[in-house]
């Protein structure tokens, strides 16, 4: 296993916890049981990566390999005894950046190994990195991110954008991987501390 691969074996083990912690805090501000901490972890941790690998015809990753969900669950479990608090919400929404940007990346080269389409790879990498996050608002009732005006699926779509188009000029994998992961993360990072957000519609609404 070259260092490349050690690398991107490491981001992917991170953002599945990332995204399973994220579940739990959704299961702590529901004050839902340690089962339901578990379930919600581990829907958020491999939600988009099993819709990814179901959709290219791939064998669904944690199938085999189970300790992805047990990382879920570690990380369902370190929120159950820290408790849940408006510090720890805010350092996970930056680490939840990180995982975010880092899955765009990963979904996206998984789909582009597999012979996936560019545009199509891009796409996989959106999915991979925001779909868990879509069943997690679902499950805890609460408004989806894809109906907030708050940037988190754009900026997925950069970094795969960026990554699958560089990629496609046959730079170093190390080089498009580093871009890409940068450009979800920027823009998710202004998101946060700026505010960022995409313009609405502008016609004026229906009558009710």
């Amino acid at each position: 296993m070259d260092a490349l691969t050690s690398t991107l074996t490491v981001l992917d083990y991170a953002a599945v916890a990332v995204f399973g912690a994220s579940g739990a805090l959704a299961a702590a501000r529901g004050r839902h049981d340690i089962v339901t901490f578990g379930f919600f972890a581990a829907v958020t941790g491999v939600g988009g990566g099993t819709l990814r690998d179901l959709l290219i015809g791939a064998p669904v990753f944690w199938v085999g390999r189970p300790e992805y969900i047990i990382v879920c669950l570690v990380g369902a479990v370190a929120i159950w005894v820290m408790g849940w608090g408006r510090e720890r919400e805010r350092m996970l929404l930056w680490l939840d950046a990180l995982g975010m940007a880092a899955y765009a990346v990963v979904g996206a080269l998984k789909a582009t190994s597999l012979g996936i389409p560019p545009f199509s790879a891009v796409i996989m990498g959106v999915l991979t990195s925001t779909f868990g996050g879509v069943l997690r608002d679902v499950l805890a009732h609460e408004p989806s991110i894809l109906l907030r005006r708050e940037l988190y699926v754009t900026p997925a779509l950069v970094g795969a954008a960026v990554f699958v188009g560089l990629h496609s000029f046959d730079l170093p994998l190390v080089v498009s991987g580093a871009m890409g992961f940068l450009a979800a993360f920027t823009v998710r990072a202004g998101a946060i501390l700026f505010g960022w957000q995409m313009p609405g519609f502008p016609g004026r609404s229906p009558p009710t």
